[in-house]
């Protein structure tokens, strides 16, 4: 191993600096900005108001972080495993066709990184921060019973949504690495829908914005700037809850102050993918999806494999 060169000041200095990468790739992978690389087919479909669905989803996402090639800290990999229950219910407003969904993950993640070939690594496992989400159809979507939705034709429809994170996520000042990020977040976002036969082309353009940290490790205020996030959805219909898709997305900005000083790491990155949804039963549904990362300028690239099962009830 290298001899140390680096005097005592230095090296807290440099722990400081990896700790703070890791915990950056942590929050990419398993909260804060990870919702931006979300791909999410089919969010703004139509529905009958008055159903109910639940479902519980899982993910593995595993992969490094990009970065500078000069920086002591070097090789950081994380392994992330994610348990997500959610709920979700359709309902008219204003006459038209709206959603409220609200998903609770929990988490567990390995991370290592090499700082000047000196390895270290951590591990938590926790409750992450909460999402609630509304949603709302203004062009295409009326309010519709079952009955009515049923001899409906598909048409193009434009969407609004506002997702919600709380700082409800596990959370300790002490730590510099936490699975909670202490800040409410929140996502306005539009999406367009235009279906062509089997085929439906699908475009969302929203961006997260985010409340300060007030309390981050040593009592700083950590700062980040909104982060624009689009996706581009291509599904294929092959029959009735049978459904399979051809995922992008790109997320661009979002760049950290710590006290006050810049950490230059803003993100201009994106990540496609593949979605199947498979019918097993009148009511129940399982989905498989698989995602990588594609062009990374600073942060995270990893592979995500996910599978849920839902049901649906009026």
């Amino acid at each position: 191993m290298k001899r140390n060169i680096y005097p005592k000041d230095s090296q807290v200095s440099l722990r400081m600096k990896a700790a703070t990468a890791v915990a950056v790739l942590a929050l990419l992978l398993v909260g804060g900005t990870a919702q931006a690389q979300q791909l999410e087919p089919r969010a703004y479909s139509p529905a009958p108001v008055g159903l109910n669905i639940f479902g519980v989803a899982a993910y593995f996402s595993s992969g490094g972080e990009v970065t500078d090639p000069a920086s002591p800290i070097q090789n950081v990999i994380a392994r992330v495993s994610t348990a997500m229950p959610y709920y979700g219910r359709t309902f008219g407003l204003l006459g038209r066709q709206a959603s409220v969904t609200v998903a609770t993950p929990v988490a567990n993640a390995e991370i290592h990184g090499d700082v000047n070939e000196v390895g270290r690594s951590i591990d938590r496992t926790g409750v992450l921060d909460p999402l609630v989400r509304l949603a709302v159809n203004l062009f295409g979507g009326p309010a519709l019973t079952p009955q009515e939705f049923r001899q409906r034709k598909p048409e193009t429809t434009l969407g609004a949504s506002i997702a919600v994170t709380a700082p409800l996520g596990q959370y300790d000042p002490v730590k510099l690495i936490n699975l909670g990020t202490n800040r409410w977040a929140c996502k306005p976002e539009l999406g367009f829908s235009q279906p062509v036969g089997d085929w439906t082309f699908e475009l969302y353009a929203g961006v997260w914005l985010f409340e300060d940290n007030d309390n981050y490790f040593g009592g700083k205020v950590r700062r980040q700037d909104p982060l624009a996030s689009y996706q581009a959805h291509i599904v294929y219909e092959v029959r009735p809850h049978l459904w399979m898709s051809a995922d992008f997305t790109y997320y661009s900005g979002g760049e950290t102050t710590v006290g006050g000083v810049p950490q230059h790491d803003r993100q201009d990155n994106s990540r496609g993918g593949l979605t199947l949804s498979v019918p097993v039963s009148n009511n129940q549904s399982f989905k498989l999806t698989w995602a990588r990362g594609v062009t990374v300028r600073i942060g995270s690239k990893t592979e995500t494999i996910g599978a849920a099962w839902q049901v649906a009830w009026f």
